[in-house]
């Protein structure tokens, strides 16, 4: 028999992620789920177990409509649950659970290459509600394929090789792994001066800063010109997996190309010293980041409706207008 159960606290997820394995990526661990919560969300903590195993989704809700437990700084959000038969049901049932709470559930930015978007759509069908699946984002990536930092490198567009060719020397680049405020507040003092909008939560990302550099993840790069920090980067590194969380460069030295440099010394550290596989830049469909990257990946919403809750129905209708005006024009073209 199969009990769900919520909590608004998200310290329930401790023991379950061990249960469900390894976290695939940083924004499916506990600690960042309470990092979330310290920012201020409002952790709805939907649980489903039996006898031999437990599943869950980290969510939170505002007037019957439910998200993802996530903010801007969260690449990816996906279930929390085990592999196979036995997960499925679990989802399920949560999914069945939910139509108390609820009218509306939009999960997003769910990934598929690992099949979470596949599976959290029909655990939801299951239950019941009206789904419908959309990209919603795009993440850039490049998978290494075995190759060293130089082979990578001669396969970039020439323009940016030659960039780097000419304008390496003009800055000097760091890269620490240990956390150090003072070298934290020239990161923040150069986001803020860079192009980039206002950070979201600047207190967040500090302190998940601190909680990867203690544990060994944490890739920090800067790049100087005439002893001046003019361009950061904040990466993490884990199971193989670089992922490029923030980058910035102030505009006065933009001639310098700092941010070439700077990244080029972070994909070679993260490349031949680090021996990643994948590099992961993030959300957005950026065009630099093409001149970096070799392969794209979508990221999903899927939105849930239950149909026979009224404030689901004016959402539901525009579906429907949305779905008839699709296929009119796919007629016309």
């Amino acid at each position: 028999m199969i009990e769900a159960r919520y909590h608004d606290r998200v310290n329930v997820l401790q023991a379950l992620n061990g249960a469900c394995g390894d976290a695939p990526a940083p924004f499916d661990r506990a600690e960042w789920y309470q990092l979330l919560a310290d920012s201020g969300l409002v952790p709805l903590i939907a649980i489903a177990s039996d006898d031999d195993a437990s599943a869950a989704l980290a969510l939170t809700e505002e007037r019957g409509h439910i998200t993802p437990l996530r903010n801007w700084y969260s690449f990816t959000w996906r279930q929390l649950a085990p592999a196979g038969a036995a997960g499925d049901a679990l989802l399920t049932q949560i999914a069945r659970q939910l139509k108390q709470r609820g009218h509306r559930v939009t999960l997003e930015p769910v990934p598929d290459e690992d099949g979470s978007a596949t599976r959290l759509a029909a655990a939801f069908r299951r239950a019941g509600w009206l789904v419908e699946v959309t990209p919603c984002d795009t993440n850039h990536i490049l998978d290494v394929k075995g190759r060293s930092f130089a082979e990578y490198w001669e396969s970039r567009p020439g323009q940016l090789r030659t960039t780097l060719k000419r304008k390496g020397k003009k800055v000097e680049t760091r890269i620490i792994t240990a956390f150090d405020p003072a070298l934290w507040a020239e990161y923040e003092r150069i986001y803020a001066a860079s192009w980039k909008p206002a950070e979201g939560n600047p207190a967040m990302l500090r302190a998940f800063a601190q909680s990867e550099a203690a544990a060994g993840r944490m890739r920090m790069g800067l790049a100087y010109h005439q002893g001046t920090a003019i361009a950061a980067q904040f990466w993490t590194i884990e199971h193989g997996i670089a992922y490029i969380h923030k980058l910035a460069h102030l505009e006065s030295h933009k001639h310098l190309s700092a941010g070439t440099t700077l990244s080029a010394a972070l994909f070679q550290h993260a490349i031949d010293t680090d021996g990643v596989r994948i590099i992961d830049f993030g959300t957005g469909d950026q065009a630099y980041k093409a001149d970096w990257m070799e392969g794209t990946r979508a990221r999903y919403r899927i939105d849930c409706l239950a149909p026979f809750a009224p404030r689901a129905w004016p959402p539901l209708a525009k579906r429907v207008l949305r779905r008839i005006g699709t296929a009119r024009a796919a007629k016309l073209a």
